[in-house]
């Protein structure tokens, strides 16, 4: 089966180990994984931001990168979601609608492409220590993402794992809103971070690389004990 990483922003600038993660994981399950090189921003923070015209340009270049692709995986529940808008905002356009609508039907989150794609609900993984899992909002109110994540992590071996309380409730990221509303953003990461200490979890795990950037950058300011992984992270741990 071929894969084309999509890899985002946030993982290619930031935690290219993760894309590291991922590609080792998938190849472990079967996958020819490449990567093409001429992927760019998927236009989600500029779409977001109301730069609809300019952010058309990057969307073309990704449906052009990935038209020959058989299936899509991305890291991030936000970022393969926005692949999902892109019919929508080319509603009408002969040239580009057509090629929209190709790109959203390949596209999958990771844990989505492994559970409901290649059919696995074990992928071979240990990984001993407490954990407790992050459900970011774009993954699971709009991409419709939520048992897949769950069902990878439950057969680990040795792991322990403890729900999050509130888990429902967004981190404070959301893109460009930590930006112009930095305030707010900063009492609703505190109230996350003091909910994954409630689990009294060694590790957080989600699988989005902004929450998780974000969630990580709070702990590491408060001097919390708490690692932060990707879950790609922990289902390549063997």
């Amino acid at each position: 089966m071929r894969v084309s990483l999509f890899a985002t922003c946030l993982v290619d600038m930031f935690q290219s180990h993760v894309g590291i993660a991922i590609v080792e994981l998938l190849e472990r399950l079967g996958c020819e994984v490449d990567f093409p090189e001429s992927q760019v921003c998927c236009g989600q923070p500029a779409y977001n931001s109301g730069y609809v015209k300019e952010s058309k340009e990057a969307m073309k270049v990704m449906m052009e990168t990935f038209q020959d692709a058989d299936y899509v995986v991305s890291p991030s529940g936000s970022c393969a979601y926005m692949f999902q808008e892109y019919p929508d905002i080319f509603e009408g356009d002969p040239v580009w609608e057509p090629k929209a609508k190709r790109l959203a039907e390949k596209t999958y989150e990771l844990t989505q492409f492994i559970v409901d794609v290649l059919k696995i609900e074990d992928v071979g993984a240990s990984f001993e220590g407490a954990v407790t899992y992050h459900t970011s909002c774009h993954m699971t109110r709009l991409l419709g993402v939520k048992d897949a994540p769950m069902i990878l992590l439950k057969n680990v071996k040795g792991l322990k794992f403890t729900e999050l309380p509130g888990k429902e409730q967004c981190c404070g990221f959301g893109g460009t809103f930590s930006v112009k509303m930095a305030q707010i953003s900063e009492q609703m990461v505190d109230e996350k971070v003091r909910h994954v200490e409630e689990t009294e979890a060694e590790y957080l795990i989600g699988a989005d690389a902004g929450c998780l950037m974000n969630i990580g950058g709070r702990i590491q300011r408060q001097g919390k004990p708490i690692r932060v992984l990707h879950i790609a992270e922990v289902l390549n741990s063997r």
